[in-house]
């Protein structure tokens, strides 16, 4: 088995070639001990590819570089193919020349050969293969032009020695001298080269003036497209498939079964997977989107406009977009976040994203703010966005400066060339977020969802009516933690408890354990500073099962426990400081 590592810069059109390497015969995990993303696949039967992830340089400072180095050291490759951008040669190739270091035969795969003669590069590559001691293969990935050359050289095992020279470059500046000097033998670039496209649309979308409006413009656009135009009326329809069809059918075949054993199947496991399942088409709507903005090359500037902002909360201009996702949903946000470089901005992007109000908290503040706001519903509502990202920003200063204090990276990011995606990767991006999403909440999903089921239809004399279960009692165990914040009633301890299976759900169960019509008993359960200070802590405690089952797997149990119980604590001080300073007022 021949195994060749692919390794590059970010948005040199990796992935594109090792998408049509390899084609439907990859797996996608993580590297051991690291959410790094790990691909790899087959070109045949005797030829493995392994997808290292994008780097600048191999200076093992993040974990991608370290990721990437060892498998060069300790994982018997045969070939390096090196992907480069034929446009900027003289960044690219500082990798280039670390990579020879590890004395491996290299095939260089200079991509957008089209972009360069644009540009009006010419370059020699005979000459720059003699000079750099590698094979040298110019293509246009996008269009798979040319691909089938690095094909045939791969089975062939037909790529130049392994370079025994040893260049001993003292410092970064040497290394880009001897680049320059290579690069003057073999390249030339003509002075009457045309603006490129990219540069006349970098100069409307990174204009001073223009490029914030067409920014917040773009996604408005990606969450009108997610939830409300492709992605909500799909899930709504597969919500409808699954609880007005699957959910009855099971019912008429289970109807001479026990009925412990239906609500179990039923209830338990079909409610609670389902509950997952629906969230597919948003998943798939959203990450297909993402896909667009990552291979056109925009997600670049996205990160590059929003730097200065995001640095001041520790965090690079690229977690902005998990972040502002997850104002729709946690889960797709929490998986976004894996597309950022650096360890630290992912786990600190995971640890905030539960501070966006997400859409499923809607209902629980479209009723109390009905009951006890009706003149100021929206004014009430939209506080309670502000306050999570006011929270969300104190939270990383405060994160910033304890947790992650050693580990301030700077932004070092390419702007790639403009292109239009490829539709073949863009699906094969998106099905296997989508599937990495079923696999590994469902999962958690299914568990979980047996427990609560069992707690709220069993107690210890058995099958027994809700108010007589193990929830009920725990209920009344944890409700005296709330009577400081003026909500300490057992029914609403376990609302908000059912609340982590589902948002929505804390509606559903108080109109279940109340056993009235809300809106009419609602004024005297609660004040208007209990019902604020309720709506405070539903803002800000742990999130469904979906997005801890999804931190779980992405971050371990160790982040995923933090962030729960730093929720909670923050949950609980700020509620009560709200529910205090309105008993003054009040």
């Amino acid at each position: 088995m021949l195994t060749a590592a692919l390794i590059g810069n970010p948005n040199v059109g990796k992935t594109t070639l090792f998408n049509f390497l390899t084609g439907s015969n990859q797996y996608v995990g993580n590297w051991a001990g690291v959410t790094v993303e790990k691909k790899e696949g087959f070109l045949n039967e005797s030829i493995k590819i392994v997808d290292l992830p994008g780097i600048y340089a191999m200076d093992t400072y993040s974990n991608e570089e370290k990721v990437s180095k060892n498998f060069l050291l300790n994982g018997n490759v045969d070939v390096i193919v090196n992907i480069v951008d034929a446009s900027n040669l003289d960044r690219n190739l500082y990798l280039t020349m670390q990579l020879k270091e590890f004395k491996k035969p290299i095939i260089l795969v200079l991509n957008m050969i089209d972009v360069a003669i644009k540009k009006g590069f010419s370059i020699d590559y005979e000459k720059l293969s003699k000079e750099l001691n590698v094979t040298v293969v110019p293509v246009v990935a996008s269009k798979h032009k040319d691909i089938d050359r690095v094909i045939d050289l791969l089975k062939k095992s037909d790529f130049s020695n392994i370079d025994e020279n040893n260049y001993n470059f003292n410092s970064e500046k040497e290394t880009y001298n001897y680049i320059e000097t290579v690069l003057s033998k073999c390249t030339k670039q003509s002075s009457q080269a045309n603006k490129s496209a990219t540069e006349k649309i970098d100069s409307i979308f990174l204009n001073k003036v223009l490029a914030y409006p067409i920014f917040i413009g773009i996604i408005c656009l990606i969450f009108k497209i997610t939830f409300s135009w492709v992605g909500q009326p799909l899930q709504d329809l597969l919500d409808s498939l699954v609880n007005n069809s699957l959910i009855p059918l099971l019912h008429s075949a289970l109807a001479s079964s026990s009925p412990w054993f239906s609500s179990l199947i039923v209830d338990g496991i079909v409610g609670g997977v389902g509950s997952v399942i629906v969230f597919l088409p948003i998943i798939l709507t959203l990450f297909f989107c993402v896909s667009i903005l990552e291979d056109s090359g925009y997600m670049a500037r996205t990160a590059f406009l929003m730097d200065n902002i995001m640095r001041k909360m520790g965090l690079s201009g690229k977690a902005f977009i998990p972040v502002i996702i997850g104002f729709g949903c946690s889960v797709p946000a929490i998986m976004s976040a894996r597309t950022l470089e650096s360890e630290k901005d992912r786990k600190l992007t995971a640890l905030l994203i539960p501070l966006m109000s997400c859409n499923a908290r809607l209902p629980i503040y479209a009723l109390l703010t009905a009951a006890f706001f009706p003149k100021h519903q929206g004014l009430v509502i939209g506080s309670l966005y502000l306050l999570g990202i006011i929270i969300a920003f104190l939270i990383g200063i405060l994160f910033k400066s304890t947790l992650f204090k050693k580990d301030e990276e700077p932004l070092i990011i390419e702007l790639p060339e403009y292109k239009i995606p490829e539709l073949k990767s863009l699906l094969l991006h998106t099905w296997e977020k989508g599937k990495g999403f079923v696999k590994k909440a469902g999962t958690i999903i299914f568990s979980i969802s047996v427990i609560v089921w069992f707690l709220s239809n069993f107690g210890f004399s058995g099958k027994v009516d809700i108010q007589y279960s193990f929830l009920s009692n725990l209920g009344h165990i944890i409700a005296p933690l709330f009577k400081p914040l003026g909500f300490g009633t057992w029914q609403n301890s376990v609302a908000l408890i059912s609340g982590l299976a589902a948002k929505e759900v804390v509606v559903s169960t108080m109109g279940v354990l109340y056993g009235a019509n809300l809106s009419d008993l609602l004024p005297k359960l609660f004040t208007p500073v209990t019902a604020y200070a309720f709506l405070v802590f539903v803002l800000l405690y742990p999130p469904c099962i979906s997005a801890l089952g999804t931190m779980k797997k992405e971050y371990g149990n160790k982040m995923t426990i933090f962030s729960i119980v730093y929720q909670i604590s923050l949950a609980w001080i700020v509620s009560f400081i709200i529910y205090r300073i309105g008993s003054l007022f009040m």
